[in-house]
């Protein structure tokens, strides 16, 4: 399948990028099919061919999230923009669980009589003392 993509051209902490079509899974400095303008986000400066991206929209070329957030800005496409940096839900969901709520495996433990890790083992039963060594003193 094809992308539009951003392909980093530039010096170190001086970044500026060549919007190419490539291949989705084509490394990013490998072969791409044509070039279709510059981004340099340093001086917020851009260049696009919007006769050729258009062309290649029309073919099935995807953009990337960025692109398509560019192209939106530009004028090119229509639509909104497309959240790239959004959190994960995973992190959301693990601030909503208690601190003190207990677990299956704790009431598991419970329910066997085994003290869990937040009770104090006075409950727990004691172990039968062996008989002394022959020598040492108690």
């Amino acid at each position: 399948m094809l992308a539009i993509k951003l392909k980093r051209i530039g010096k170190k902490h001086q970044p500026s990028y060549r919007l190419v079509v490539q291949e989705k899974r084509e490394k990013l400095g490998g072969r791409y099919a044509e070039d279709l303008g510059w981004y340099n986000p340093l001086l917020k400066k851009h260049e696009f061919n919007k006769e050729r991206i258009t062309y290649w929209l029309k073919i099935g070329a995807q953009p990337t999230d960025t692109v398509h957030n560019l192209l939106v800005k530009e004028g090119v496409i229509s639509g909104p923009k497309i959240a790239v940096h959004k959190k994960p839900r995973r992190a959301e969901d693990s601030k909503k669980e208690e601190v003190g709520a207990p677990t299956e495996a704790s009431e598991a433990k419970k329910k066997e009589g085994q003290p869990t890790s937040t009770e104090t083992p006075a409950a727990a039963p004691q172990a039968a003392e062996a008989p002394a060594e022959p020598g040492v003193a108690k």
